[in-house]
């Protein structure tokens, strides 16, 4: 009976995290596929495959990439951003998205460099990355502070803390296995990896 039970603790530990993935992937296939395929599959109907609205997406973005360097036509795209950056709400809108999509994609990246901070009163530490090194745009007292962003474990949520950077220390981690330990609990290790699968056996 222990037997059955193990192998069945086992297939879940095996299969689970297959289907998951699978799934995941599935969604986001569907969603960007569907972005220009709503649109495209009326004219197409039968002839529709599943995929071209996703390529057609990403020929479209590659193409609005080439013509933002452009002459004519970059001149026409700052002002099309300087003008959304002046109206009313949108404005708000348009810059959170905006800096968000640069600091992943862009020559500066956000999230690149892990922080460890400690939690006021404690010695407590708390893993997280810094986001801005340069405070004193924002606010003038802030000007030796640095922004620090905290995710919250098993979800995507997370806050944001102006630190002392002297308060701050910054730790020779890859971003991507800082963001899986925290994401984790810390179940997520390179050790903790290892430790599962011989316990496992």
């Amino acid at each position: 009976m222990k037997s059955i039970i193990k192998n069945f603790i086992n297939g879940i530990l095996t299969i689970v995290p297959i289907i998951l993935v699978i799934y995941v992937i599935y969604k986001t296939f569907m969603f960007l596929d569907s972005l220009l395929g709503n649109s495209l599959r009326p004219f197409l109907q039968e002839r529709y495959i599943p995929g071209i609205g996703l390529l057609t997406t990403l020929i479209l973005i590659t193409a609005l990439g080439w013509l933002s360097t452009r002459f004519i036509t970059g001149g026409l795209i700052k002002i099309i951003d300087r003008l959304l950056e002046k109206i009313p709400f949108v404005k708000t809108i348009y810059s959170v998205i905006k800096d968000t999509v640069h600091s992943f994609l862009g020559e500066k990246k956000s999230f690149s460099k892990v922080a460890l901070v400690t939690i006021p009163g404690t010695n407590m530490k708390s893993l997280g990355f810094i986001t801005t090194e340069n405070l004193k745009d924002f606010y003038e007292p802030l000007s030796d502070h640095i922004a620090v962003y905290v995710p919250q474990t098993f979800q995507v949520a997370g806050l944001t803390f102006l630190i002392p950077k002297s308060e701050v220390e910054i730790i020779d981690v890859k971003p991507e296995d800082a963001m899986k330990f925290i994401l984790s609990g810390g179940m997520t290790s390179k050790n903790g990896e290892t430790n599962v699968k011989e316990n496992s056996r």
